[in-house]
């Protein structure tokens, strides 16, 4: 007799490696920008290994550019931005500049004719991701942004995968953990203030709701509520070290997620970042960067459905199709790394549940 298959009656799925395609030697040269944040190196050495030659680097600090250098001694020195966005060869930048000036720098690349790549969080005002949507319309180019903690993570392809093969039924919540490191004495001026970082859930926010975004398969989302603190750096009055929100998905999924800057000293990695995914027959729990007191190694993913129980380590099983794709995007024209919608929704729901937590703030509602 027989029998129907059931996804969610076993927990014998395992990871598929993405096998991508580099282009083509020679055929993209990119740039790099503003090197702020330590995500540069992380978006180039992705796009670097899809195939692009990186032929620029500028910074307004010499001391940047030689520590980049170092990673890519390949890569030549700009005078200035200008001479960057000037040479025609070059299709994309890539930019992990102060937050603040992330933006401005996206437009002016896009009106040189070429393809601006983000690090995470893209924008720091509702003005500035208004203006990045119409220069994206006029000019029909990329407005690539770098989430990360979903796009650099391979539990979370493998997480998507289990998905889309039913492991955990339909997806009812996603509950998303994004603690971090303050090292605060290594950390720069504008680090602390709100006009340049945006604010927690507009900065490391950002990841937890694009990954809210993804795994739920969700297009759009209402902030039920979000809160954003100081709670223990009174010397940095603009600084707020804990966050968190709730977000209702357009169709029925549910988001809650906390950020904070409480990482003690004593955990092995920057950040015991985690994410569970609570489905209809199951879920599935992502220990990302470590998995405490367990040999210490991230890239774990735990499934548990009607079948049983079962633990993956998932390191070098899944890849980073992400970069090998955006390559490809940019030479043909097309959009199969993340939709530009995607990628400027998250980036929209991010601000506007910061800007909630604004106004709570103003009205007094909270501290």
């Amino acid at each position: 007799m027989e029998t129907s298959y059931h996804p969610t009656q076993h927990t014998e799925f395992e990871p598929i490696h993405h096998q991508e395609t580099p282009v083509e030697h020679d055929t993209l040269l990119i740039a790099a920008c503003g090197l702020e944040h330590g995500h540069i190196y992380s978006m180039c050495e992705g796009m670097k290994k899809a195939g692009a030659v990186i032929h620029w680097v500028w910074d307004e600090d010499p001391d940047k550019v030689e520590a980049f250098q170092q990673a890519f001694p390949e890569v030549r020195t700009a005078s200035s931005l200008d001479q960057i966005l000037q040479d025609k060869r070059i299709q994309m930048v890539a930019s992990a500049a102060i937050p603040s000036k992330r933006c401005d720098i996206g437009l002016r690349v896009l009106d040189a004719g070429k393809h601006f790549f983000s690090a995470k969080t893209p924008f720091t005002s509702l003005k500035q991701l208004y203006a990045a949507k119409k220069k994206v319309k006029e000019t029909g180019l990329h407005w690539a942004i770098f989430y990360s903690e979903r796009l650099q993570v391979e539990c979370s392809g493998f997480a998507e995968q289990l998905i889309q093969q039913g492991a955990i039924g339909d997806v009812i919540q996603v509950l998303g953990l994004g603690p971090h490191r303050l090292n605060i004495n290594d950390r720069p001026a504008w680090f602390f203030k709100k006009a340049t970082y945006g604010g927690i859930i507009c900065d490391i926010g950002s990841h937890q709701i694009e990954q809210f975004l993804s795994f739920a398969h969700a297009q759009d989302a209402i902030i039920q509520s979000s809160i954003a603190l100081n709670i223990a750096h009174p010397e940095h009055p603009e600084f707020e070290d804990f966050g968190d929100a709730h977000l209702i998905g357009d169709n029925g999924t549910l988001l809650y997620f906390r950020v904070d800057w409480f990482t003690p000293n004593g955990l092995t990695n920057w950040g015991d970042g985690r994410t569970t995914i609570l489905g209809t027959d199951g879920y599935i729990e992502l220990r990302k960067y470590v998995d405490i007191t367990n040999n210490s190694i991230g890239e774990r993913l735990y499934l548990v459905n009607h079948g049983g129980e079962r633990q993956y380590d998932v390191k070098g099983k899944v890849g980073y199709p992400y970069f090998y794709r955006l390559a490809h995007d940019v030479i043909e024209n097309t959009s199969t790394a993340m939709h530009q919608e995607h990628a400027f929704k998250a980036a929209e729901l991010c601000l506007l549940a910061q800007q909630q937590a604004d106004n709570l703030k103003k009205e007094g509602a909270i501290r």
